[in-house]
């Protein structure tokens, strides 16, 4: 069985979502017969790549909240994320253009390094001090190497603006086709599909039901599941 997931590296819910998914898949009696599959969202596609800013203020520039309410939204973050088991910085981030990010995940897919990658990605992103934006190229290749690619070949990749670019906009074109309007939004064997980062007993129940049936795509709980959309990232309040 093969389970996509469509994800932003600055997604934050993505970032806990995944850890709710594979807490889901690591009791699953047929864990070793699934395969996972990580496919391109960009939650900020029209951002230039030099454009980084610290996430509070792209929190408040961009969704009209004040500086309060986003370093609220960030510490109920963070608390979400630990208890996932998750470090996360509520303070001191940044946020820019994930294409390059993407288009690397393409080439690790090839070279069965894909999961991870987007997990060294994840963490250097919401947990290390280091940002993966304002670093520069070298930052990325740093990762990519840690995760098992060939320094010259993300070289390669980078430099080529048009490598693996195709790639990540189908997929961005395949997830508006399946209905997904935020991230994370994971898709199991084109049977079912499940928004937000649910609970572990939610991802349970999606895959026992994509193992057992054959039916169309349809959504399993999507409930009021936090998730990353066009008007950010919902964050509860309590």
């Amino acid at each position: 069985m093969r389970v996509e997931i469509w994800s932003d590296i600055a997604c934050p819910w993505c970032y806990v979502g995944k850890a709710r998914f594979e807490k889901a898949l690591e009791a699953f009696p047929h864990r070793e017969q699934v395969e996972v599959v990580h496919r391109s969202f960009e939650l900020d596609p029209g951002r230039a790549k030099g454009d980084i800013q610290p996430v509070i203020t792209m929190l408040t520039k961009k969704y009209g909240m004040s500086a309060a309410q986003a370093r609220a939204g960030e510490e109920n973050l963070g608390a979400q994320a630990a208890a996932e088991g998750l470090a996360y910085r509520t303070e001191g981030r940044d946020h820019g253009n994930t294409f390059d990010m993407h288009r690397l995940l393409h080439l690790a897919k090839e070279q069965g390094r894909q999961d991870e990658l987007i997990q060294i990605l994840y963490r250097a992103n919401f947990a290390e001090e280091r940002s993966v934006f304002a670093e520069g190229e070298e930052r990325l290749v740093e990762l990519a190497v840690e995760a098992g690619l060939d320094a010259d070949d993300v070289r390669k990749v980078l430099a080529d603006p048009g490598a693996y670019a195709d790639d990540v906009r189908a997929d961005e074109r395949e997830a508006a086709e399946l209905g997904a309007t935020g991230v994370p939004f994971f898709v199991l064997d084109r049977r079912f599909g499940v928004s937000g980062a649910q609970p572990a007993e939610v991802f349970e129940r999606a895959l026992t039901q994509a193992w057992g049936e054959r039916s169309p795509l349809r959504l399993v709980d999507q409930g009021d599941a936090e998730a990353c959309g066009p008007d950010g990232c919902a964050v509860p309040q309590h």
